[in-house]
């Protein structure tokens, strides 16, 4: 089984909880990400609830290069997420990317949140991480 894979079915076995096989707490999104070609991918990342929204960072773990997901959340309007809870929620959410100087400024809280992300930047070759905000509508 794939670590992405290990970390959803965890999420949704403990309400959202994940700390196997990384120490997330209860700060995960998974995320239902529209697909070119009308499947979905679910995507498990870290994120900051803050103002009402969800936000999470298109890190790639300081790759280079954006993940795939990226780009299906700039067509998307709405996704679909999951939300930790007792129990799990699920939500429509209206998806939105934000720009400067609101990115920099998330950025800062996700490199508070967690110094992995700060190690990023060193071997993104000068990515900007793209910063997306879920807003529920549900």
């Amino acid at each position: 089984m794939d670590v992405n894979q290990q970390i959803i079915d965890t999420f949704r076995a403990n309400n959202g909880e994940v700390n196997e096989p990384m120490r997330f707490g209860r700060s995960l999104v998974l995320v239902h990400v529209p697909k070119k070609d009308g499947t979905e991918r679910v995507v498990p990342l870290a994120s900051i609830h803050l103002d009402n929204g969800w936000h999470v960072v298109a890190s790639a773990a300081g790759s280079p290069k954006h993940p795939a997901w990226v780009y299906g959340l700039r067509r998307a309007q709405h996704v679909q997420i999951e939300v930790p809870g007792e129990p799990i929620r699920a939500l429509t959410a209206a998806v939105s990317e934000l720009e400067e100087p609101a990115r920099a400024a998330m950025w800062e809280r996700f490199k508070a949140f967690s110094p992995g992300f700060a190690e990023y930047e060193k071997t993104s070759e000068g990515r900007v991480f793209p910063i997306f905000r879920f807003s529920g509508l549900d």
